[in-house]
Formats: C-alpha cells, sequence, structure tokens
C-alpha cells in the first residue's frame, strides 16, 4: 500500500548551543492535509518550519518532505514545497510583477505560463492593479497578501505558511485564509501551517501543541477541544443559593458559586439550556454558555495561556536559529 504520508519526522532534534529547540519530535502529515502547529513565540513552532524547509539542519534524527530527506536531497524539497515566511523576505524595490517574475524563474516555471499564472495569482489576491507598483509602497496586509502569491507561484505540493497572518487585521485574516482553503480545493495541497492565533489553528484538519520544543497533543481541534470537559453554564438569578441546591438536586452535577454568579459543567450545554430554561423553578436573570475552546485546551495541556509564552528566554533561540537560516541561504 502506497504511503499517504507527505512528510514524516522522526526524534528530531534540533539545537543551538546549550538551547534544545526541538526536542525529539515525531509526526506525519497526510497528503492534502491542513496541519498545524500551534504554540507561543519560541516553543519551537519556526524551528521545525524551517528544518521541514531545509533552511536548518537537525542536530539529530529525520525528516522527510515528499519523500526527500531533508538534510540530504534539499534541492528536491525545495521544489516541492512553497513557503511564506514569519518575517517578510520580499524585495521592497521591485515591483510586484518583478518579485513574482524573480521568483519563477528561481523554480524554473517555464515561461510560456508564467504570465498566465502570475496573472492568476495576483488577481486572486486583489493586486493586479498594484502590479507595477513597488513593494515598499505596499501595506503589510498588501504584502503579506503578495508573499501568499509568491509561495503559490510553482503550484507546490507543501506549501508553508509560517505564522502567515502574524499582525494583521482580522478582515484580511480571513481573505488570506479564504485563498489558501480554496487553492487547496482545486489543487489538493497540502498546508503545514505554524500559529499562536486559536481561531487559525481551527482550520487544520489536525493540531500538534507545541511548548518548549515538545509536541505535548496531536489531534483534530474538536477531539483536543473535547479533552478539556464539558460545555460550562454560567447562571445569575434573584436567589442564587437556591438555586445552585436546585441545580443540585435535579442535576446531580458540581455546582460553583462566586461573585458571578452560579457555574456548572454539562455535556452539549445548548441542547441543554432550552429545557433547563423552561423547567427551572428559580427566576434567571442571565445565562452563557461557554464551549471549550483551543485557549482552554492549551491552558490545560500547559498551565498557562497561550500568550504568556509569547516573550522571553526563548527568543534567543529564534535569533540563533534566524541568523544559521541566512547563513545557509547564502551557501
Amino acid at each position: 500500500m502506497e504511503n499517504s504520508h507527505v512528510i514524516e519526522v522522526e526524534h528530531l532534534v534540533k539545537k543551538f548551543g546549550r538551547v534544545t529547540a526541538v526536542n525529539d519530535v515525531s509526526f506525519w502529515v497526510e497528503s492534502g492535509e491542513v496541519f498545524g502547529f500551534l504554540g507561543p513565540n519560541g516553543a519551537g513552532k519556526t524551528t521545525t518550519i524551517n528544518v521541514l524547509c531545509t533552511l536548518l539542519t537537525p542536530t539529530s534524527g529525520k525528516a522527510t518532505v515528499n519523500g526527500f530527506d531533508t538534510a540530504r536531497q534539499k534541492d528536491q524539497v525545495r521544489q516541492s514545497i512553497g513557503l511564506v515566511f514569519q518575517d517578510p523576505s520580499l524585495d521592497d524595490r521591485l515591483t510586484a510583477l518583478q518579485n513574482l517574475n524573480f521568483h519563477a524563474s528561481i523554480y524554473n516555471v517555464p515561461a510560456d505560463v508564467r504570465k498566465k499564472r502570475m496573472e492568476e495569482l495576483l488577481k486572486m489576491v486583489e493586486l493586479w492593479e498594484r502590479r507595477n507598483h513597488e513593494v515598499r509602497t505596499f501595506s503589510g496586509g498588501m504584502k503579506r497578501r503578495l508573499e501568499l502569491a509568491r509561495g503559490l507561484l510553482h503550484y507546490p505540493k507543501i506549501l508553508f505558511l509560517d505564522e502567515p497572518t502574524l499582525g494583521l487585521d482580522p478582515q484580511t485574516r480571513n481573505s488570506l485564509w479564504e485563498y489558501i482553503l480554496d487553492r487547496r480545493k482545486q489543487e489538493g495541497m497540502t498546508i503545514f501551517l505554524t500559529t499562536h492565533y486559536m481561531d487559525e489553528a481551527a482550520y487544520a484538519d489536525r493540531i500538534a501543541v507545541i511548548d518548549y520544543g515538545q509536541i505535548i497533543a496531536l489531534d483534530s481541534p474538536e477531539a483536543l477541544k473535547g479533552s478539556v470537559g464539558k460545555d460550562i453554564i454560567n447562571l445569575k438569578t434573584d436567589d442564587d443559593e437556591k438555586a445552585a441546591e436546585e441545580i443540585k438536586t435535579t442535576y446531580h452535577v458540581d455546582v460553583k458559586r462566586d461573585a458571578d454568579g452560579i457555574t456548572f459543567e454539562v455535556a452539549n450545554g445548548a441542547e441543554f439550556i432550552p429545557g433547563f430554561v423552561n423547567n427551572f423553578k428559580t427566576n434567571i436573570l442571565s445565562i452563557n454558555l461557554h464551549r471549550p475552546t483551543l485557549d482552554d485546551v492549551f491552558l490545560k495541556l500547559t498551565g498557562r495561556q497561550i500568550r504568556d509564552g509569547e516573550a522571553g528566554g526563548t527568543d534567543i533561540m529564534k535569533d540563533q536559529m534566524r541568523a544559521m537560516g541566512r547563513s545557509r541561504m547564502r551557501h
């Protein structure tokens, strides 16, 4: 039976001096899948993606992309992938068309299809009217869209997106994802995503939660959220003491009371609430439903919010990785 894993990572370790950026990581990605790496800045996401894209060589372990070893078959890997970097990588003194044309020549996109493909992509990302403008005149969102068009220009089998919408407004982020998912549908492309945006991670078919260089959970978004617990109901009444006792007696659940009212957990909260409201004897002032989110998943797994890990000592890891990546690009 043919192996459908387009990416395979086995016991991957990457160290920068005394800092272990990626610590014995193993996973695989199916062909055509949207696979997400979720974690705070400095967790090892970018280091892993740079190993997979041949910008870094593993300290130990092995990674293959499209069947090619990332350490020994770099040219074949690079021909298989598109990459939208976390940091800007466009030449802002060139026009949008010139940036794409340069990229097309590097990837040997045939001249007879290059012009048509560049026009299609620039129209797709709504930059065709600005095709002859220098990139330095573009907004951050326009540059991000152009980077995406460039990453798609040679029709890669696998598209790597490293924090693709970092710093963009929600409307631009949503538009970019419409483009990305449409391309996946049209081309059957595999998408490997790193992000610390929870709503963005939800686009993935499966998510690997990474923290301090290790994968601490890997499953579908719904399965990860389901592992956190049941839905949470928050209730305010005109007699919270009486209401709490009624809930305990009727539904046999644990009830918590604090200044914000009454809190308890149930399965399928959206279906539970209508019957609860109709039958509850104590007068209800307000009722809210909180369903587990990926924020809750990360909090349960790590004991902290994902934003708590976005700055600090791990930034040196990123600086070292970028410096080494630039060095390898020159060679």
